[in-house]
């Protein structure tokens, strides 16, 4: 077998192409991952991920397959400080002033029912963007939209006897604080606490009762979901900024109620 044949590395070439691109790689790639969950252990999911690095005027191309090499290559589950270091290894490898890794997966928080102690698991809709550049160093956001109930304060005021309920997504979009670390837990939790009651996976009847009465009791409207979960967020020094939105699935309009309150400090 004779010599390899040196092939031209096309995406290499310099001149002057005009224009710096923001935003050059490979999207909605589907990987199995480990996901760190804040017990100290690892969630295994299946996450889509867009994997991106800026691209400068004087190089014509990026090279796309180094980002899949880069995927193949991680080992160990990702939290914060991971996903900070896989991204600037990103960045060295494909030789950018800039890199960008966002992932979507499904989560799952486990649950414990209020009275009979039954053991069940919740599906979140999970989210982590890290975003590196030489200029402004290291941005990190985690996302999480938590299904909750909802009881309608007005419904509960108005009527002889009871009060409509839905249930709501609840989404909290969080940037925090340089080398800050939060869990994809503590954003369910700051979700839950605002609701008219949180959601379970598995209930028995003396749950049933209790989930019920706990939502009569905690009535809220969309705004007060919002404006609830912006208090204990902004109270958190490891936030730097947040979106908060609610839709509530309405019971009683084919419509939904929906609120957002963004916040930078």
């Amino acid at each position: 077998m004779g010599a390899p044949e040196t092939l031209p590395d096309v995406q290499g070439m310099l001149a002057d192409f005009g224009f710096t691109i923001d935003q050059v790689g490979v999207k909605s790639v589907k990987f199995p991952l480990q996901v760190a969950s804040a017990d100290g252990g690892a969630q295994a999911t299946v996450a889509t991920l867009d994997m991106y690095v800026a691209l400068p005027p004087t190089q014509k191309g990026t090279h796309m397959s180094r980002f899949l090499e880069q995927l193949h290559a991680h080992q160990g589950p990702l939290d914060g400080r991971a996903l900070h270091g896989f991204v600037r290894d990103m960045a060295q490898r494909l030789n950018a002033e800039s890199a960008e890794v966002s992932l979507r997966f499904p989560y799952f928080v486990r649950k414990t029912a209020p009275v009979s102690g039954a053991v069940s698991l919740l599906d979140v809709e999970a989210a982590m963007r890290g975003e590196w550049r030489a200029d402004r160093g290291w941005t990190l956001t985690l996302t999480a939209t938590t299904p909750v109930t909802s009881l309608c304060p007005c419904s509960k005021e108005i009527s002889r006897y009871g009060a409509h309920n839905q249930r709501s997504a609840i989404t909290l979009s969080v940037e925090l604080a340089a080398d800050a670390d939060m869990s994809l837990e503590h954003l369910v939790r700051v979700a839950e606490h605002s609701a008219s009651c949180e959601l379970f996976g598995l209930l028995k009847r003396p749950d049933e009762k209790w989930v019920t009465e706990r939502a009569y009791d905690n009535p809220k409207f969309v705004e007060d979901l919002v404006r609830d979960i912006a208090r204990a967020l902004v109270a958190d020094p490891r936030v730097q900024a947040f979106v908060v939105e609610s839709e509530n699935f309405e019971s009683i309009h084919n419509h939904s109620a929906f609120a957002r309150i963004r916040h930078r400090r």
